[in-house]
């Protein structure tokens, strides 16, 4: 049989359950991602299937640019979503997850590599920068709605705006675990430091707001005949996003962080212009079409790549304390003295889910350094995304609601007080 016609079947088959399963799951306790990890696990656990599935450490390059292509275009719609304008009072439950709870997570990670794990201290730093971020594909669920829904509570609010800014500032992390593998003192701290935090974090965000707002004037002010936003095509949003990340990365600066940028400054030129919407749709549809055959090649490595060949009871041991004890105390720490009640702090505490950005900086920092232990970071990583994957999907249905319901009920006694 040949391979490439059974691979464009199943293509095919991805396409259309990409259209018909959210539908279809939306009041079932599972997800999205549930399903597409499962189909891969059952599809590649056949041996007669066509070709082999390899793991992902023997294919670096083909999934670091995968799983970057999947983010990016994740960022690209996660900032066009959020309604509420940037600030440091309005955004300030995000900037206690990013000052506060990614350290302490990072922190807490990387001493558990090495207690638990026994790995190097660059190697578990790269375990604990690589897992540090919420994931913007896998978090959607939990995400505000389209540009303009009005329904921006602190809960998606805040897992949105966070999932949007930490992937990039994840980033040093990933490159000081890499630098410690060539050499440590305090020159090379010295220049990972003023490279890898200060320009880069400076040139991602200057880059992603020149971006945006030349562009925003392009879409939505020039004369009338000549206004870009009158085409009407979703796919600008594309073409948008491979500028403002080709550019970043250009210069040398952290373009995850620019898409982001550069979605929030686009959307702030004409903040309630209906072209917005499209530009998220088509963003949003191809996020999900890219996350399908991105989740159903991960769960192919399962079981036909061998994923998990070096999960061990102590790696799986990590993988609970980081997904049930590390970033929800991170999280609940950072959040202390902010208004939201217990039950939504809880929350965003509680979901800060790891997925395909945790797989990108792995394949990224192993294409650019030897790790010890290579498998076993590629183990131990699979495992917390499978486990946050089932968890985090059949939670977030019953708890979302359950807390929609509460502030709904408090907005209308407040209403009649």
């Amino acid at each position: 049989m040949n391979a490439y016609v059974v691979v464009l079947a199943g293509f095919g088959v991805v396409v259309l359950l990409t259209a018909w399963l959210p539908m279809v799951l939306k009041e079932l306790p599972l997800s999205l991602p549930i399903f597409c990890v499962a189909l891969g696990a059952l599809i590649f656990a056949f041996p007669e299937l066509p070709g082999v599935m390899p793991h992902p450490g023997e294919e670096l390059a083909i999934v670091e640019h995968l799983s970057e292509f999947v983010v990016i275009i994740s960022l690209m719609g996660a900032g066009l979503k959020i309604d509420r304008p940037f600030g440091w009072t309005r955004w300030r439950l995000t900037w206690r997850l990013l000052g506060i709870a990614m350290p302490l997570t990072i922190l807490g990670l990387a001493w558990m590599g090495q207690q638990m794990l026994g790995l190097s201290l660059a190697a578990a730093l790269l375990l604990a920068g690589a897992l540090a971020p919420t994931d913007p594909v896998l978090a959607s669920d939990v995400q505000v709605g389209p540009p303009m829904d009005r329904e921006e509570d602190e809960v998606r609010f805040t897992l949105t705006s966070e999932a949007g800014l930490n992937d990039g500032l994840a980033f040093p992390f990933v490159l000081l675990a890499i630098a410690l593998t060539q050499e440590a003192g305090p020159t090379v701290i010295a220049e990972w430091f003023a490279y890898a935090v200060v320009w880069k974090i400076a040139a991602g965000i200057g880059m992603g707001y020149g971006v945006g707002r030349a562009l925003g004037w392009l879409t939505f002010h020039l004369p009338n005949r000549a206004k870009l936003s009158r085409t009407g095509a979703g796919f600008v949003a594309l073409g948008i996003t491979c500028v403002a990340y080709g550019l970043t990365e250009m210069v040398r600066g952290y373009g995850f962080l620019a898409v982001f940028v550069a979605a929030l400054a686009l959307r702030a030129t004409e903040p309630e212009h209906d072209y917005h919407q499209k530009l998220h749709d088509f963003a949003e549809e191809l996020e999900r079409l890219m996350m399908m055959v991105l989740l159903v090649l991960f769960g192919g490595a399962m079981t036909g790549g061998d994923l998990f060949d070096a999960l061990t009871w102590e790696a799986a041991a990590f993988g609970l304390l980081a997904l049930f004890v590390v970033r929800p105390l991170a999280g609940w720490i950072g959040l202390v003295g902010t208004d939201p009640p217990a039950g939504e702090r809880a929350a965003i505490s509680f979901f800060g889910i790891r997925g395909i950005g945790s797989v990108y900086y792995l394949a990224y920092a192993m294409g650019h350094a030897r790790f010890d232990d290579g498998h076993l970071l590629w183990s131990t990583a699979g495992f917390i995304i499978l486990v946050s994957i089932v968890l985090h999907g059949i939670t977030v249905t019953p708890t979302m609601r359950r807390l929609d319901l509460r502030r709904k009920l408090a907005q209308r006694t407040a209403a009649r007080a």
